[in-house]
């Protein structure tokens, strides 16, 4: 695990992001490390997690690592993408896991963080949702899961200005469950831990597992689910995606034209 670093204190497992050289981009080889991750505390019967970054970060992560992003036609976040996996992994480990926040998280990184079961930010943490300066179609299960996070006019600000909102209102809306000063959040991070794992895990796995059903209880007819395909599609195979792409690659601004 070259891009995370592991640790375990008997029932609480803590995985840092550990790649600042790419301000800890989801590459497809930093995912597979914390999947990976998720596996072992899973076999050594981890019962709360620790996601975080190092300590005084500027950035949590950069959300996608766009350098992996496909420039043909191929859907660059279908099922298969390790984003998702990782994501399926957050939302089915039975023991709650928290996310430590410090510094900026931004795009896909997002996603990552509202899968945790608790957030825990410091007061400089904010949250940027960019896939609209790029020109990516965004999968529509992570559109489902920043619904489920947050209030759908919310949802629609960050997604179509990609401009970062404060840990403070994410905080006032439900988001966010504690805002910490940077020099304490650690240890109120591990106190809390301590107490999810000090009671009943099978309780706790029970009730995590009905409300992440509960929370998928919701119907969509085939028709409509094909039409948020075709919707993807038609983004993927544009002139803009290939432009935001390129643009990201020659570090300059992209020139959409709707086409």
């Amino acid at each position: 695990m070259a891009l995370v670093s592991v640790e375990e204190d008997g029932a609480i497992g803590t995985i840092t992001l550990d790649h600042p050289e790419k301000r800890n981009a989801l590459s497809e080889a930093l995912l597979g490390d914390l999947v990976a991750a998720f596996d072992q505390f899973r076999e050594h019967s981890i019962r709360a997690v620790v996601l975080r970054a190092r300590p005084g970060v500027k950035v949590w992560s950069a959300g996608h690592d766009v350098d992996e992003l496909p420039t043909s036609q191929r859907d660059p976040l279908g099922w298969s993408y390790p984003l998702r996996a990782l994501v399926r992994r957050l939302q089915e480990f039975p023991e709650p896991v928290i996310a430590l926040i410090e510094g900026g998280v931004w795009g896909g990184a997002c996603e990552v963080a509202f899968a945790c079961d608790l957030i825990n930010a410091t007061p400089d943490t904010t949250f940027a949702i960019t896939p609209a300066r790029l020109g990516v179609p965004y999968n529509v299960t992570g559109l489902k899961s920043l619904v489920a996070a947050l209030p759908v006019a919310v949802v629609k600000e960050m997604i179509f200005t990609a401009r970062p909102l404060g840990v403070e209102r994410l905080y006032q809306l439900g988001a966010v469950n504690h805002i910490v000063p940077a020099d304490r959040i650690a240890a109120f991070t591990t106190d809390q831990a301590r107490s999810i794992a000090a009671n009943a895990s099978l309780t706790i796995a029970a009730m995590k597992e009905s409300l992440r059903i509960l929370a998928d209880a919701h119907s969509l007819a085939p028709t409509q689910f094909e039409r948020l395909q075709d919707l993807r599609r038609q983004v993927g195979e544009s002139r803009d995606y290939r432009e935001g792409l390129k643009a990201f690659a020659e570090k300059r601004p992209p020139v959409f034209r709707g086409e």
